[in-house]
């Protein structure tokens, strides 16, 4: 006889998980809209439960307090799924590692740059503004953010370092810290929002000034 009593076992366990992953699914999406309409500050839990038609306790069973649903809504953004695929393991990034030359890999890095910045931008001035004002959760937000963007930055470089070589006298935690610079969500914020650059004039710059600064200028032959 197949199955299992009370409805237990792998099929009802496997059920129980997709829906717990649609209602956190919902949950982050409402959470989405409404940080982008009202902003960390104007939103409340008690607005995302409502929104999400899930209880408040549901918001904090699935994901968390509010600082965790921003998280969680500027990862779901930035990987442009829930997914738990690395960010690594997405095709742009594997076609960098892949890359034939480093000037290649940069372009293809600033590439992966531009993707992120189409599906996060919009959360962007929020962290931005918000951090900066003094909300201490979302500071803490933003400091998760960058810290996780230094391991970032810090692969790119030893990658770049190891397969390409470094311009002379550039070490790979120097590289690193320039890459993190370059690829700062207010560098863009600022260029593309503030001075109204198009995004494909930024990621041109950000691979040309990327390979400049850790490759030295690109080799002219006559």
């Amino acid at each position: 006889m197949s199955g299992s009593v009370g409805g237990r076992g792998p099929y009802s366990s496997a059920v129980r998980a997709e829906q717990s992953r649609a209602t956190r699914q919902r949950v982050l999406e409402a959470a989405r809209a409404l940080f982008l309409r009202r902003g960390y500050t104007g939103t409340t839990v008690d607005a995302i439960a409502a929104r999400a038609a899930v209880s408040v306790q549901t918001v904090y069973n699935t994901v968390g307090g509010k600082a965790a649903v921003l998280k969680a809504v500027y990862d779901m953004m930035l990987a442009g799924d829930t997914d738990p695929l690395p960010m690594i393991d997405r095709p742009t990034a594997q076609a960098m590692r892949s890359a034939p030359d480093g000037r290649t890999c940069l372009a293809l890095y600033a590439r992966m740059g531009r993707e992120i910045y189409d599906r996060v931008g919009s959360l962007l001035p929020i962290l931005i503004s918000e951090g900066a004002a003094g909300d201490r959760e979302v500071r803490r937000v933003v400091d998760t953010m960058e810290q996780e963007r230094a391991i970032g930055t810090a692969g790119v470089a030893r990658h770049i370092a190891d397969k390409f070589g470094l311009k002379p006298g550039l070490s790979p935690e120097e590289a690193a810290d320039i890459l993190w610079t370059f690829t700062a969500p207010d560098l863009v914020n600022r260029l593309v929002r503030r001075r109204g650059w198009s995004v494909d004039r930024w990621e041109a710059w950000l691979a040309e000034t990327m390979a400049d600064t850790l490759l030295g200028p690109p080799i002219t032959r006559s």
